[in-house]
């Protein structure tokens, strides 16, 4: 019975799918099976041939096989291994070579005999690679071929390097890379402009010949093509469909990238489900987008065609279905972010008491804050909040050189006004355009010009800031120190960066919290300040000695990357067209990130033009479900501890 219920529920899935709870786990489970093959042919005298890939994906994976062999004696005497793709031209010492990455992750850790080890070439004369492609694939077939091959996807379908267009049979070869991998890829390269062009990698039919596959993904980003991969037809434009083809292949997910999947996105469609309040609230919702029709106007029909006929017998009648999730809608929507004073706060989103709360707006980066909730800060502010405002890193990498040398230019004429020796800044200013005319794509830059760029963030957080009204003494420049690496990889997070987190929040013992919940952001850089505050939190509770936490509220905001779901809001706060308006200044006073930022991500658009058009589309979708059209709205979750 389990057994069809399991086939039931994963009949849109056309191919073999596990899914673990996080990244963590499903990377210790990968590379527990790539152990039992390496340990199964030692015993057997044989060589376990892998076929490895590159990437964030399997990085834990190649550090849960170091611990292994350091902890556990797991040898690699016995592994030949052969990468899938190599950037073409690349340096074998550079940076962003995938010989440096595999050397870094795994290969210097271990045991495995250099030559056993085969990474494509990506300093052949272009004249030398289809010979070379050719021996690729005769070493693999010697070799006895691959018998497992470890894969990640990119969001274009790639499998390797394999872009739309590549033929199932395809094999090792030069190939062009697809604009949205070079612009995923920029953030290695210090920009899309020094991301090459081209890659050698082994083809689809080199990658089918394996005896064991499987491709690995974590985190929302990949949510959607995940989906295209497994349950979407096979194409040429999402070259890993064509693993459909294969009965030797497994996609192992984690949550994240497995939430789009029929079964954890609509899972009424394929199976009973338990109808509880959040499910609920989904479906109707999503009835409502898929039949264009405002909730109070669904049918029983509407239920029963869309397999929801069991919400509306167990909870029905359909118009009471219908009523309910509306009213939650609707008390979801409110004018007063930090709490109506004097009112029933029974169907608010937040308490009325205090009446007046003490804040702090938590902003990764210096423009977070008005970029996401810029039109909620102004508010809170307006209505009498006690509102502070912690800047947690320094930005300084997303500030162009150019600006430097602009505001450096600036210091020296204003040292020169007020009859002050400028030549100390003339020479570090000398340094600073020699330095740029040689700087090579994510280079560090030095401690000046680092500081340089720290403090162009930081004037313009304090205008924006101060816009929406802010005393200078509640903006708060933490400046963590896991960011201050002067490069694009971060230092680890330490207890100095939690003990700076609680220190501010012992300092203003706040009643609500709002803190980046926005985890696309390319350099990963949000997900890490809200695990700091998390740690900052738990030890607070902990603690026992700070009575404050237990009435202290946490609400995540999005807007800079991408935006909650309709089902997920908690609290909507509606924008006049005014108040957009205001949002919008405040967001102009940080001119380092206007009209063309150093890290835009893959969405062309300004940030201030995102962040309108996102609030204005929150707005309408509320409209189009049936409640009152606002001009914008901004949206928040409730983290529940």
């Amino acid at each position: 019975m389990a057994r069809l219920n399991l086939l039931e529920e994963t009949r849109f899935e056309k191919l073999p799918v596990t899914v673990y709870p996080d990244e963590h786990i499903a990377s210790v489970r990968v590379a527990q099976r790539i152990a039992d093959l390496i340990r199964s042919k030692q015993r057997q005298g044989e060589q376990a041939v892998l076929g490895l890939a590159t990437g964030a994906t399997p990085v834990e994976v190649y550090a849960e096989l170091v611990r292994m062999h350091r902890e556990e004696g797991l040898s690699f005497q016995n592994v030949i291994t052969f990468n899938l793709d190599e950037y073409y031209p690349m340096s074998p010492t550079a940076a962003q070579s995938y010989v440096t990455f595999m050397n870094e992750n795994l290969f210097d850790h271990i045991d495995i005999p250099r030559e056993n080890i085969h990474i494509p070439d990506g300093t052949l004369a272009k004249e030398e690679i289809a010979a070379y492609c050719l021996a690729y694939e005769r070493k693999i077939e010697e070799a006895n071929g691959l018998d497992l091959q470890i894969l990640g996807i990119g969001r274009t379908g790639h499998i390797g390097f394999n872009e739309p267009g590549s033929a199932p049979n395809s094999g090792t070869r030069l190939v062009t890379l697809d604009d949205l991998t070079r612009r995923d890829a920029s953030r290695d390269f210090g920009g899309k402009e020094n991301v090459p062009t081209k890659a050698i990698t082994m083809g689809i039919g080199t990658i089918f010949k394996a005896r064991e596959i499987i491709l690995m993904a974590w985190s929302q980003k990949k949510a959607p093509i995940i989906k295209k991969a497994v349950e979407g037809e096979i194409s040429s434009d999402v070259p890993a469909t064509y693993l459909q083809l294969s009965d030797k292949v497994e996609f192992v997910l984690d949550m994240d990238a497995a939430s789009a999947l029929t079964r954890f996105d609509t899972p009424w469609l394929v199976k009973d489900c338990v109808w509880d309040e959040k499910m609920t609230k989904k479906a109707v919702i999503w009835l409502s987008n898929t039949m264009k029709k405002p909730i109070l106007k669904l049918t029983e029909e509407d239920y029963n065609n869309h397999g929801m006929a069991q919400l509306a017998v167990e909870k029905g009648p359909a118009y009471n279905i219908n009523i309910h999730i509306f009213n939650k809608l609707q008390h979801t929507i409110t004018g007063w972010p930090g709490g109506k004073p004097n009112a029933d706060d029974s169907q608010r989103p937040e308490r009325a008491e205090p009446a007046r709360k003490r804040v702090i707006i938590f902003s990764p980066h210096p423009d977070d804050d008005v970029i996401s909730m810029g039109g909620t800060f102004i508010r809170l502010v307006d209505q009498g909040h006690n509102v502070h405002v912690a800047y947690q890193t320094s930005g300084n990498t997303a500030v162009w050189d150019d600006d430097v040398l602009r505001y450096m230019e600036f210091a020296i004429d204003f040292d020169k006004s007020i009859g002050e020796d400028s030549q100390r800044l003339k020479t570090i200013y000398e340094e600073m355009r020699t330095f740029f005319e040689t700087k090579q794509p994510n280079q560090p830059d030095s401690q000046e010009v680092r500081n340089v760029k720290g403090f162009i963030r930081k004037s313009e957080a304090i205008a924006a800031a101060r816009y929406a009204g802010l005393d200078d003494d509640h903006i708060h420049f933490m400046a963590l120190p896991f960011y201050e690496a002067g490069k694009l990889r971060k230092n680890s997070v330490t207890d100095e960066d939690i003990e700076m987190t609680m220190d501010l929040l012992r300092q203003v013992k706040p009643h609500q919290l709002f803190a980046a919940g926005d985890f696309a952001d390319p350099h990963g850089t949000h997900i890490v300040c809200f695990r700091i505050i998390l740690e900052a939190l738990r030890r607070l509770r902990e603690s026992g000695t700070e009575e404050w936490i237990e009435d202290c509220w946490l609400w995540m905001y999005r807007g800079a990357w991408h935006e909650f779901e309709t089902h997920e809001i908690e609290m909507a706060v509606p924008l006049s067209p005014q108040e957009v308006e205001r949002k919008r200044n405040a967001i102009f006073k940080h001119q380092s990130q206007k009209d063309r930022p150093v890290f835009p991500g893959d969405d062309a658009r300004e940030f201030w033009v995102r962040a309108e058009e996102r609030n204005r589309e929150t707005a309408k979708d509320y409209d189009d479900l049936g409640l009152a059209d606002y001009e914008a709205m901004e949206a928040f979750v409730r983290y529940h501890f």
